[in-house]
């Protein structure tokens, strides 16, 4: 593997948060208006930022990204070309619907395994749909990689991945040896946004499409099927109530914290 380097980033098509989300069929979320979840393209800028550091695609190094979903998450992964991505790998097959993150981590620990040696798996801190923050650590485990976690700095150096993660107060330092999963958070980087060339050179870049079958699974231990956990009942949220209004007549003061001591607030 030398001194370039292979890494995967995983990257997610999640409903897009200025709007309302929906319960779609069998109890899941409504993806129609989906888009490249906001927390994976700071995973995305630091593979980036690794791979030019030693050169770029020309010299060997490829980001992959990485994304499992219907049809339409083929969405993310043209965003994440447009981005910089080498490449596009979308695992998509009807038996994945309904996966919690127990047959999600499953099913693409199965897709890194089938794309050979990789020598990075960079996520973001969570989805920003079930914000569970639980695959990264169970493809690592998975995987047999070490993992290096909510990394607000990360660098490579030779065979060694070293992060910074900030805690309440203090901050350490944690390094692992290659191959790794690493996941980071929004204090990484500022990530970079597509530019023209970056658009009009996505349009030359590759996206494989794998079946649960390609990379060895069975269809019953991802989906519905295969999750340990399931959504029992899901209702819309109730309409926001008009709230109550206090008119100032020299006691405004006293009304409102009389309705503080009446909500229990104070």
């Amino acid at each position: 593997m030398g001194d370039t380097l292979k890494i995967v980033v995983l990257v997610k098509h999640v409903p897009d948060a200025q709007f309302d989300r929906h319960i779609g069929a069998e109890r899941t979320l409504d993806r129609s208006e989906s888009i490249l979840s906001e927390l994976d393209e700071y995973p995305l800028e630091a593979a980036l930022k690794l791979s030019e550091a030693r050169g770029g695609e020309k010299a060997g190094n490829q980001v992959i990204a990485l994304t499992m979903g219907g049809p339409d998450a083929a969405n993310a992964l043209k965003k994440a070309l447009q981005i910089g991505a080498s490449s596009g790998v979308h695992l998509s097959d009807e038996a994945l619907a309904g996966s919690d993150a127990w047959a999600t981590a499953l099913a693409l620990s199965a897709a890194i395994r089938h794309l050979g040696d990789v020598d990075l798996v960079l996520t973001g801190m969570a989805s920003t749909d079930g914000e569970t923050s639980l695959v990264p650590a169970q493809i690592a485990e998975r995987l047999d990689l070490p993992q290096l976690t909510f990394a607000s700095s990360l660098e490579v150096d030779g065979r060694t991945a070293r992060i910074e993660r900030d805690g309440e107060g203090f901050s350490e330092t944690v390094e692992a040896p290659l191959p790794a999963v690493v996941s980071v958070t929004d204090q990484i980087n500022e990530p970079r946004y597509p530019n023209f060339k970056g658009i009009l050179a996505a349009k030359k870049k590759k996206i494989a499409t794998l079946t649960l079958a390609e990379v060895g699974l069975d269809a019953g231990r991802v989906g519905s099927a295969g999750s340990l956990t399931a959504v029992e009942s899901a209702e819309p949220r109730p309409a926001r109530t008009a709230g109550t209004i206090i008119t100032d007549e020299g006691d405004a003061g006293v009304k409102l914290v009389d309705f503080l001591a009446a909500q229990k607030l104070i």
